[in-house]
């Protein structure tokens, strides 16, 4: 075991039962492993298998083969593993906050915490601290989640994963639907969560803006196949493969690429912003 390694898939497979057992694996032989307290961005076109993927790390979804560890335990190897690894890893859906439904927000950051049996102080402690680390004022607990902006709503489920204490986060696309003042909100809480608590991170995203602002690491899945993993840089210097599977890469990168093209010695390896005012800098 890797003590630096917090998530490993070992030659993970899973096919839907309802598929038959001609249909084809939905995930084929993925291995990876994910350092303790980095984020992995995961993308890939839709049906490329990325939520399936994430749905084995806390297991909603048992492989077909393959193994699943978390902090260096399987998470198969009994009832008891199963349960403990549901409090490791926290995920937070697409659109997590159609699913507040408690009368306060406190109550419902506080829902997670109860059911792990704990005591009621350490609840409200949790519920506090993970309101601090999303951005959450404390001056909304007392509200119903009805009252929330729709940025708060997002954050405010988010809180209720975070509540949980988990060793790994996985957010489902925490920035769609959100404008660009709620996307960089989202943006510093992911920033705050892993600055303050050291935590592993894992982003499914189609933004590749929000990748190559948040991410150490991606993933790319491509019909269920690991097609692609390394730096952003890495990954997006690879724009053409990552075209031809049906994805993008940062505008940045695309104007850089034009640039390159046109005879102008610019950089390939740009994907935010500041890269490329650097880089700009850098000629005049």
């Amino acid at each position: 075991m890797n003590a630096s390694v917090s998530v490993e898939l070992q030659e993970l497979c899973f096919r839907y039962p309802h598929g038959g057992k001609d249909a084809p694996h939905t995930l084929e032989g993925v291995t990876l492993a994910v350092e303790r307290g980095s984020l992995l961005a995961i993308i890939g076109h839709t049906g490329s298998g990325k939520s399936t993927l994430v749905q084995h790390l806390n297991a909603l979804l048992k492989p077909s083969a393959g193994t699943v560890l978390i902090e260096g335990k399987n998470i198969h190897e009994n009832k008891h593993a199963i349960r403990e690894a549901r409090f490791r890893v926290g995920l937070c859906f697409q659109y997590p906050e159609y699913q507040l439904f408690e009368e306060t927000v406190e109550k419902d950051i506080a829902y997670g915490p109860k059911n792990m049996e704990l005591p009621a102080g350490e609840i409200a402690a949790r519920v506090h601290r993970a309101a601090g680390l999303v951005g959450l004022d404390a001056a909304l607990l007392p509200k119903s989640p009805l009252e929330l902006s729709g940025g708060e709503k997002r954050r405010a489920a988010v809180a209720g994963v975070v509540a949980m204490e988990p060793q790994v986060l996985v957010l489902d696309e925490p920035t769609a639907g959100l404008d660009p003042h709620g996307r960089g909100q989202m943006h510093a809480m992911i920033r705050r969560f892993r600055r303050e608590t050291g935590r592993t991170v894992l982003l499914i995203s189609h933004s590749m803006e929000d990748v190559a602002a948040l991410a150490d690491r991606v993933l790319v899945l491509d019909r269920g196949h690991a097609a692609m993993h390394g730096t952003p840089a890495q990954v997006f210097a690879r724009a053409a493969e990552l075209e031809a599977m049906g994805l993008s890469v940062p505008p940045v990168t695309r104007i850089f690429r034009l640039l390159r093209e046109k005879g102008v010695n610019v950089p390939a390896e740009v994907f935010t912003v500041a890269q490329a005012e650097e880089a700009i800098r850098g000629l005049l």
